[in-house]
């Protein structure tokens, strides 16, 4: 099972290593992961996503708490939060095949960013079953490149994550 971790931290130099650092050394794998500021410019929120069981999610939160630089922690349910993640993709594209790939881009409700003489770089949000879906479509015209962000997440209606949730 996947657990999506939203964590705030102290926003300063060295808390991404020590936070990935700690995952390598008890041997967790991170399946995503997203860093940026939030509303408050002294804080930053990691969304952390690893593979586990509850006794996984159990060590990591824990181990997490330990930080020092960690202010809160909380495991955002996928029934209680929503997610996105972000990818651009560079097709193959011709005269031929150009339209198609708009006319797909358009069933997804992604944008096309670049027209160069024989790509398009196509933008696409959603949830992961998104993205796999028109990575899946656009790979019979040639993806050569897809870079995707690592999975945001937030909690529905009016709960928020702040500090003091470890």
């Amino acid at each position: 099972m996947k657990h999506t971790l939203a964590v705030l931290v102290e926003n300063k130099p060295g808390v991404l290593a020590r936070v990935s650092g700690l995952f390598s050394r008890r041997g967790f794998n991170i399946e995503s992961l997203a860093v940026g500021t939030t509303e408050d410019l002294t804080v930053s929120r990691m969304t952390i996503v690893v593979a586990g069981d509850d006794r996984v999610l159990a060590q990591v939160t824990s181990q997490l708490g330990k930080l020092i630089d960690v202010i809160s922690i909380s495991d955002l349910p996928p029934d209680e939060s929503v997610d996105r993640g972000l990818a651009l993709i560079k097709v193959a594209a011709d005269t031929e095949t150009r339209s198609e790939i708009m006319q797909i881009a358009d069933i997804f409700r992604a944008k096309i960013i670049d027209v160069g003489a024989e790509t398009l770089i196509v933008e696409v949000t959603g949830d992961q079953a998104k993205i796999v879906a028109i990575t899946d479509m656009l790979d019979r015209f040639g993806i050569r490149e897809l870079v995707r962000t690592g999975r945001i997440a937030m909690s529905r209606g009016t709960k928020m994550i702040t500090g003091g949730n470890i």
